[in-house]
C-alpha cells in the first residue's frame, strides 16, 4: 500500500477547503439550475495533480452538505451522494485525459449536465422528463463550461506553470 505523504494530504485539503469556501462564498449562483459554480473551476487540477481528485470530490461533498443544511441546495440530501460521485467521476476523467487540457474539461461539464441535470428534472416534476431534463442539463452545462474553459484552463494552466511537477503526478 502506497503511504500518502503529508504534502498531498495538505494539498488535497486545501483544494477542499477552496472549493468550499469560494462556493459558499458565491452560494447565490452555486446551486439552482441556472448555476455558475465558480469553484468547479478547480476540477481541472486533477490534469495537474492525482491528489486534486480527491481535494474536488471532497470540497464538493462538503459544499452539498452545507447546501442542504443552509436550505441552498433544492436537491436535498440525495445531492450530497449524487452530485459529490458525479464530480469525482468527472475527476477520475479529467486526470485520465490529463494529457490533453482542452479534452479534460469536458469531463466536468458533462458528467454534471447529466446527473445534476437529471436531479434537477426529478426534484422539480418527481419524474424524469426528457425535455426538462435536456433543459436543466444543458444549463448546468452551460455554467460548468463557463467554469472549466473560461475559469479552470487559466488556472490549471497558472498551476503547471508554478508547481510544473505537480504534487506526486
Amino acid at each position: 500500500m502506497k503511504k500518502i505523504s503529508t504534502r498531498s494530504l495538505v494539498q488535497a485539503s486545501l483544494i477542499a477547503a477552496a472549493y468550499t469556501v469560494v462556493s459558499i462564498a458565491l452560494a447565490p449562483i452555486s446551486f439552482g439550475a441556472v448555476q455558475v459554480r465558480v469553484s468547479e473551476a478547480l476540477t481541472l487540477l486533477p490534469v495537474w495533480s492525482p491528489v486534486a481528485v480527491v481535494g474536488v470530490s471532497v470540497g464538493c461533498l462538503l459544499t452539498n452538505a452545507w447546501g442542504v443544511a443552509a436550505g441552498a441546495n433544492i436537491l436535498g440530501a440525495a445531492d450530497i451522494l449524487l452530485g459529490t460521485l458525479a464530480t469525482l467521476s468527472a475527476a477520475l476523467l479529467t486526470r485520465a485525459l490529463r494529457k490533453r487540457p482542452l479534452l479534460a474539461a469536458l469531463p466536468p461539464v458533462l458528467v454534471n449536465a447529466v446527473v445534476i441535470g437529471a436531479e434537477l428534472a426529478f426534484a422539480e416534476t418527481g419524474g424524469f422528463p426528457a425535455g426538462l431534463w435536456l433543459l436543466n442539463g444543458a444549463q448546468v452545462g452551460l455554467g460548468q463550461a463557463i467554469a472549466c474553459f473560461a475559469l479552470g484552463l487559466p488556472l490549471l494552466r497558472f498551476f503547471q506553470k508554478r508547481f510544473p511537477a505537480g504534487p506526486e503526478s
